[in-house]
């Protein structure tokens, strides 16, 4: 009987899949007056030429929210300023704080996640040299008009004026990795091909490889979790149809579950491939916002560098 519930529920929430969710409306000042993504994937074509300095440096900026919001919720302290500086404003990573983790497990994949997404962002660094942007100011706190619970009460995870806390128990934490992690891989996947030196496209193919890992390990981990507490896959779903809200009208973003195939661990096209993200679309996700925009969202006052405008709707 427990099954057949499960998949039942399954079925619903795939259906659901189909109507994508009003996300733009929902968003308030950052989304205010701007309309649906109309263009197609593959319509949103660079403006500007871009170097391979100019792509690692984007990296960089993803790379530096990441380390920093698994560094609170596993140590409870961020990165060193010696891990921050460089060109452009640099700015202070806001409002994370360390999670009191009950399951030893989730506790340990946190502990290696962090550790591999500071040696990202110092492995980046090295690479670019005195080339390297400062970290941007970075918004990751529980404040109710915060980034966190902007995305979260547009995906209708809290309600209005209501927070989100990622760092509140393990599967908030989950939530919030979730967030992270299935941007990065397609980050990395879109901008790979960009790359003209052999040694960069190595280099990020292999950071391409260990975010898949990170994120495969999440949403498994809330896959297992949400068997028993069904909530938390319907939350994958949801947060799912709201990044697929911002960065563009393809419906290609998919939660941790699946008709056919109760779990839907690896998101993939019908080729088993992986889609890949422009830096304009992962600008969409991150500042919280489907039209063109310098700021926003994670990032308060933008990233910094050469890549700095989401794509326009």
């Amino acid at each position: 009987m427990a099954d057949d519930t499960m998949l039942d529920i399954l079925e619903a929430r795939a259906k659901r899949r189909d109507e994508r969710r009003s996300f733009v409306q929902s968003l308030g000042v950052y989304a205010a007056g701007i309309g649906v993504a109309a263009a197609t994937m593959s319509s949103r074509a660079f403006a500007q030429t871009v170097s391979d300095a100019d792509i690692l440096n984007f990296a960089l900026n993803l790379e530096y929210l990441e380390a920093q919001f698994y560094s609170f919720a596993v140590f409870g302290t961020g990165l060193p300023n010696s891990s921050l500086s460089g060109t452009g404003t640099q700015g202070a990573a806001t409002g994370g704080r360390q999670v009191a983790f009950t399951d030893p497990v989730v506790a340990q994949y946190a502990r290696e996640i962090a550790q591999d997404e500071i040696a990202h962002v110092n492995f980046l660094r090295r690479a670019l040299g005195t080339a390297a942007v400062a970290q941007p100011a970075i918004d990751i706190g529980t404040d109710p008009n915060g980034a966190f619970s902007t995305a979260a009460r547009a995906a209708g995870l809290v309600g209005a004026g209501q927070s989100f806390d990622p760092y509140a128990s393990d599967e908030n934490f989950l939530l919030g990795a979730f967030i992270f992690e299935d941007v990065g891989v397609t980050a990395y996947k879109g901008a790979a091909p960009l790359l003209a030196n052999k040694t960069f496209t190595e280099a990020a193919a292999g950071i391409l490889a260990v975010e898949a890992y990170h994120a495969a390990i999440v949403r498994t981990t809330l896959y297992r979790k949400g068997i028993q507490t069904p909530a938390l896959i319907d939350a994958t779903e949801k947060i799912s149809n709201a990044r697929d809200s911002l960065d563009n009208p393809a419906d290609v973003d998919q939660g941790v579950a699946a008709i056919g195939n109760a779990s839907n661990i690896v998101p993939t096209d019908s080729n088993a491939l992986v889609f890949g993200r422009t830096t304009g679309d992962v600008l969409n996700i991150v500042y919280l916002n489907p039209g063109a925009v310098p700021r926003g969202g994670f990032y308060p006052n933008g990233v910094n560098g050469a890549i700095t405008v989401s794509s326009a709707g």
